[in-house]
């Protein structure tokens, strides 16, 4: 049927906007991954609003000539403290979502064969939604123990480590999470796609959404103890920033990433013991 009456016998009827859409999903997703992931660096690179957000918030006793190492905590507002959750949750965006681009394309992939088949179909959108749920979560977490450290004065008011027995304990813990168990189980489901997707298949629009939540819990429970890092080389630091995600990448997709999860393991282990034992 088209807009002149039935479609004549043995006619084939032209493909709606939606229909092509769905057909290319697979170049969908990936610009809509582009789009997302470089917004969110963008969004970094140009400071995640801290700039104005720090003035508005330093506290009164603060002078003008004080040096940026002696600052007293920033006051943590209602305001503030969501704007520290966007920013530890949009730095998770940037830093995560590529990783998790493999898992994603595989997703399309099959969603487009179960709809070929008259299965259950479900958006990748809804599966990511999933996904940086749990990141969310994550940066829940992680802003709470941003004002913890901050109100103790181990992390100072423009976000760096002011105690280097913190970030040489921080190393050395990251370092030993690399070289346990739970660490391999969880980068093992995060490096392999198909495997996860054929283990957890849930149908349906909840059950995409129900996997994102697991592939994500997957993939906070392998890389946790690195976005602590963060604490050590400065939460703003863009350098950390992009080096943590260029290993994270590294270690979920090349052939010997877990061999790669142990030597930094090994690694970190041996540097955060180095700070200690300078320090001592």
């Amino acid at each position: 049927m088209n807009e002149y009456g039935p479609t004549p016998r043995g006619a084939t009827a032209e493909p709606t906007f939606l229909e092509t859409v769905l057909a290319r999903d697979r170049i969908v997703v990936i610009c809509g991954l582009i789009v997302v992931i470089a917004a969110a660096w963008i969004w970094i690179a140009l400071g995640a609003g801290m700039d104005t957000a720090m003035t508005a918030n330093m506290p009164e006793q603060q002078m003008p000539g004080m040096t940026m190492s002696v600052m007293t905590p920033a006051s943590w507002t209602p305001g503030y403290a969501a704007l520290m959750f966007s920013m530890w949750w949009i730095m998770m965006v940037a830093m995560m979502l590529p990783s998790a681009t493999p898992t994603l394309l595989l997703f399309a992939r099959i969603n487009r064969k179960e709809k070929a088949g008259g299965r259950p179909y479900a958006p990748t959108a809804i599966f990511a939604a999933g996904y940086l749920a749990v990141w969310a979560g994550f940066s829940v977490i992680a802003a709470g123990l941003q004002w913890a450290l901050e109100q103790t004065g181990l992390v100072s008011s423009m976000m760096a480590s002011t105690s280097v027995w913190l970030g040489g304990t921080i190393l050395i813990a990251a370092g030993l999470w690399q070289l346990t168990p739970m660490k391999t189980v969880c980068l093992r489901h995060c490096r392999t796609p198909l495997s996860f997707l054929s283990g957890h298949w849930k149908p349906g629009h909840l059950g995409a959404f129900r996997m994102g939540l697991e592939h994500g819990a997957y993939c906070v429970g392998c890389c946790w103890f690195l976005m602590g890092l963060l604490f050590v080389g400065g939460i703003m630091n863009l350098y950390w920033i992009a080096g943590l995600a260029a290993y994270v990448l590294i270690e979920k997709t090349i052939p010997f990433g877990h061999w790669v999860s142990r030597v930094a393991g090994a690694a970190l282990v041996i540097w955060g013991a180095a700070l200690l034992f300078a320090s001592a």
